[in-house]
């Protein structure tokens, strides 16, 4: 079986956390970059515990910390220049491409975003400007610049000299423009090689060929370079002038946004949360999505007390049942979302699982003393009952702190057995918050009610 880099990334992220000399972690750290690519680095440093993070960070040479910095979500990002002298902050900023800065100016604050566009040089800073004109969903926000273009008037010696210095990732096509920059054509780059010298490229461009517009939506002009059969595709202005392209690697990682952040919205979370985010900002980010599915769940159980007459005594608890199996249901989701996909991305082992618990823990305590609490209030009110009140303001505490367990546990136990928990995980999870909801709720309702 091929063995791939990230595959060895939970055993090098175990291995650092269990070290205790400065001399081995800093033989790790030597592997990690010989061995994973700047985004998998970046994903170990995301992997650990941030009280560790900073000790690591510093064994790391200038280089490999710009790699990693430029790599990290953005709650990781902004934690890190929070974490570290100013001074720091704006060394990690000197050599930023466009891209890159273009990226970071929707993270970092806007003094770190100022000093690096004065580090840009000339040409970085038309690019840059160019960028500016359009909205961070259109294309133009977002182009590659090394598209390789020339002028109409090219003969194909003249080419050939070109191609010798080297030719930009992912060429298929040198883009013939006019002297204003009106793209004309596109050549073949596997026709220079049946061509004369003397011949002009006008003689063999393609004039038949299909552009992107700078103000396309960018996941919707992705897919279309996407489907293109194409390695990149050019991109125009209103005037039909050349700007740039769009590769198909890129294209694939905006289809990949669009499909993490559906997959995170779907848990109520936002897509780049850190895998070790403060307690506090991930109750809020949570707490948030709690409070939505807390609309509905009372809606479902005054659908329920329309029937409650036949019910008999424990009209009430039935009622109820439902907040307490959906609260519990929703805040096990989104902890088994981070981590089923911190499992994906080997960030979750056995030595930082127990600081994970710890802190799920923690996050389903904070989220579950505040809505047990608004679920309190408002069951008196609906029900004018103090005890019926405290009944269910226990019962959500517990099964939002039970659910934050589970969402850590199950997955851990499916991955170990081998079975996706990201196909799994959801059922039983739903299942065990159900059970401990309605166990808890009306076991409860039998000793304080009845």
């Amino acid at each position: 079986m091929i063995e791939y880099p990230i595959d060895q990334l939970p055993q090098l992220i175990d291995e650092l956390l269990q070290c205790d000399t400065t001399e081995r972690k800093n033989k790790l750290l030597a592997d990690a970059k010989e061995i994973l690519s700047t985004e998998h680095l970046s994903l170990l440093f995301e992997a650990l515990p941030k009280d560790q993070r900073i000790d690591i960070w510093q064994l790391l040479d200038e280089d490999t910390q710009h790699e990693i910095f430029i790599n990290l979500g953005a709650d990781s990002c902004r934690w890190l220049l929070q974490t570290l002298d100013e001074d720091d902050g704006f060394k990690l900023l000197d050599e930023v491409s466009v891209a890159e800065l273009l990226e970071l100016e929707e993270v970092i604050p806007e003094r770190f975003v100022e000093y690096a566009r004065r580090q840009l040089d000339e040409v970085q800073t038309k690019q840059y400007e160019l960028a500016q004109q359009y909205l961070p969903e259109q294309l133009g926000h977002w182009l590659d610049f090394d598209s390789l273009k020339v002028s109409d008037k090219l003969t194909v010696g003249g080419a050939r000299k070109i191609l010798q210095k080297g030719l930009p990732q992912y060429t298929e096509v040198i883009y013939l423009v006019s002297r204003k920059g009106t793209l004309i054509g596109e050549v073949s780059v596997n026709t220079l090689f049946k061509a004369k010298d003397s011949d002009t490229l006008l003689s063999f461009a393609d004039h038949d060929i299909t552009s992107l517009h700078a103000d396309d939506d960018l996941y919707e002009a992705a897919e279309v370079v996407i489907h293109s059969e194409k390695v990149a595709m050019p991109v125009v202005n209103v005037d039909n002038k050349l700007l740039g392209r769009l590769k198909v690697t890129s294209a694939y990682e905006l289809r990949q946004e669009v499909t993490d952040e559906a997959a995170a919205k779907a848990g109520g979370l936002r897509e780049d949360e850190d895998l070790f985010a403060s307690v506090r900002k991930s109750a809020k980010n949570r707490g948030i999505w709690l409070g939505i599915n807390l609309a509905t769940a009372f809606l479902a159980s005054w659908f329920i007390g329309l029937f409650g007459a036949t019910i008999e005594q424990v009209v009430a608890l039935a009622v109820l049942m439902p907040v307490v199996a959906s609260m519990g249901g929703i805040a096990g989701s989104q902890t088994l979302t981070v981590i089923v996909r911190g499992l994906a991305l080997g960030q979750v082992t056995d030595s930082n699982r127990k600081a994970l618990l710890k802190k799920e823990l923690r996050v389903g305590a904070v989220n579950g003393c505040v809505w047990a609490m608004v679920i309190g209030v408002l069951t008196y009110f609906w029900f004018s009952d103090v005890m019926l009140s405290i009944t269910i303001t226990v019962a959500i505490l517990l099964n939002l702190i039970a659910a934050s367990l589970s969402g850590v546990v199950i997955p851990s136990i499916l991955d170990k057995m081998k079975i996706d928990p990201a196909l799994s995980g959801s059922v039983i999870l739903t299942t065990v918050t159900d059970i401990v909801g309605f166990v808890t709720f009306l076991g409860l309702g039998s000793l304080l009610l009845l």
